[in-house]
């Protein structure tokens, strides 16, 4: 199911951008979302699954504010990257955070624990192999 959706749960799509293989950014006349197709489901965290609304085959995330959650994820995982349009990354990115803590927190805190237990299994040493 890669294909570019056909229906939107905020109206006709006038337009559809691919952000990756199965995740679509869908414009309509009055509003629109990210639309992640079943196939892709699993690049999206549990936490970020949970945010999501059903409809059409797909798992949408409404422009406003939900649709942070899928450039964040997207990101982190190096799936998609900030449009060359944008001239001040950072601060693109850095509003994406703001918005996060500010309209999802429960979001943020699940991807920054899972940040930072990512991190430590990267810092834990290694036992030195022993011959004796």
């Amino acid at each position: 199911m890669l294909n570019t959706p056909k229906k939107s749960l905020w109206g006709e799509i006038q337009h559809c951008d691919t952000l990756c293989p199965g995740v679509f950014l869908v414009y309509t006349a009055s509003h629109g979302g990210i639309m992640v197709s079943k196939d892709m489901e699993a690049v999206l965290s549990p936490a970020a699954r949970k945010c999501g609304m059903r409809a059409n085959g797909y798992l949408c995330f409404e422009e406003d504010t939900h649709e942070n959650i899928v450039f964040r994820e997207l990101l982190d995982k190096k799936l998609w990257a900030i449009p060359d349009r944008i001239k001040d990354k950072a601060a693109y990115e850095e509003n994406i955070n703001k918005a996060l803590r500010e309209y999802h927190p429960d979001y943020w805190r699940a991807r920054e624990r899972g940040r930072e237990k990512s991190q430590a299994r990267q810092t834990v040493p290694v036992p030195a192999h022993s011959d004796r």
